[in-house]
């Protein structure tokens, strides 16, 4: 065994732990110690295609780690990273952060006080779309983001804003820069107890514009932000990671010739490794991560904001806006379920 190597443990061994384990496995900086789930059986079956060890209570891997990736319903996120930090730990926990912003605060606070590394799960960032794309960014002007995909019961315990947006409401933050001025939203509760489907219009104190639409009650796939600004367009698609850029050639277009189109070359790198990647950097290094525990805190109060607003209005529906696209307009007839409110300070 390599003693330079990071002693790694992954609590949770659903579909994303089992995916963290067998990324984790193939890193060379990594040593996997264990696996833990309160399921034998599955905690067993990731162990073995992860060459790793089974753990039933995750509290029997602290002794063996010196970080643990947290994949456990949000529910438990609290509760678990707080023990792993007490035991001085550093934590990879997946998004969100945690299920209130006071338990996510404390998680910080904790961190901060044993002086470790506290990452959270946002593996977009480590989209190699997104790496690129944000060299070529700058002051966007209006941005349209979509994010659709088919039910998953296993995320039934939180609604569509706090299981998919919090991906591009973290995304957006980053790009933006910039302070949140005013919020309109429309949801519709269809499978669960939570909104399935939510269309949200973002505005920033820079003028900016962002108009987002989450569903987890589409068939198909789809992953895909528009950034408009001064100087061009990008087209951003998250699940082939493609990126697009557009730019115009002259001041004055008269045909297709006078705007450029851009396809860099990007990272095939798989995102969740990159995102690995930069977490045992910055353990090594003793610095703060990207997606750190302060920007997951700006994403998931953004989150919470808007889907308070979904539920205010849920049984109190009013006329439609005209940033509701006719599609939504009509969940809105039938789920009744429309919101709008400015962010109060």
């Amino acid at each position: 065994m390599n003693s330079n190597k990071i002693k790694v443990a992954v609590i949770g061994a659903g579909a994303m732990g089992s995916h963290h384990a067998r990324v984790l496995s193939k890193i060379p900086e990594v040593d996997l110690v264990a696996i833990s789930d309160l399921n034998l059986w599955r905690a067993q079956l990731a162990a073995w295609k992860a060459n790793t060890t089974p753990v039933r209570n995750y509290q029997d891997v602290f002794s063996r780690a010196e970080a643990v990736v947290i994949s456990v319903p949000t529910p438990l996120h609290y509760q678990v990273g707080k023990e792993a930090l007490e035991h001085g730990l550093h934590c990879l926990i997946e998004k969100p952060l945690a299920s209130s912003l006071d338990e996510a605060r404390k998680l910080l606070a904790l961190s901060q006080e044993k002086n470790l590394v506290l990452q959270v799960g946002h593996i977009e960032r480590f989209n190699p779309a997104v790496l690129e794309a944000v060299k070529h960014i700058h002051e966007p002007r209006f941005i349209t983001v979509e994010r659709l995909g088919p039910y998953d019961p296993r995320m039934s315990h939180i609604g569509v804003v706090l299981d998919l947006m919090i991906h591009d409401l973290d995304i957006l933050l980053t790009l933006v820069g910039s302070e949140v001025e005013s919020i309109e939203a429309l949801g519709a509760h269809i499978l669960s107890d939570y909104e399935d489907i939510a269309n949200v219009r973002v505005r920033f104190k820079t003028g900016c514009i962002a108009n987002l639409t989450a569903s987890r009650i589409s068939l198909a796939k789809s992953r895909k932000l528009r950034l408009f600004q001064k100087e061009g367009y990008i087209s951003l698609d998250y699940g082939n990671s493609d990126l697009k850029i557009y730019k115009k050639k002259s001041a004055t277009i008269k045909s297709l010739k006078d705007i450029e189109i851009l396809r860099p070359k990007l990272s095939s790198t798989e995102p969740l490794k990159s995102e690995h990647l930069h977490w045992i950097n910055c353990i090594r290094n003793h610095v703060k991560p990207w997606p750190s525990a302060e920007r997951g805190i700006e994403a998931l109060k953004l989150a919470f904001q808007i889907s308070e607003e979904l539920e205010r209005y849920r049984d109190n529906p009013q006329d439609s806006r005209s940033f509701i696209p006719d599609w939504a307009k009509d969940v809105a007839r039938i789920a009744g379920v429309v919101g709008k409110n400015a962010i109060k300070e």
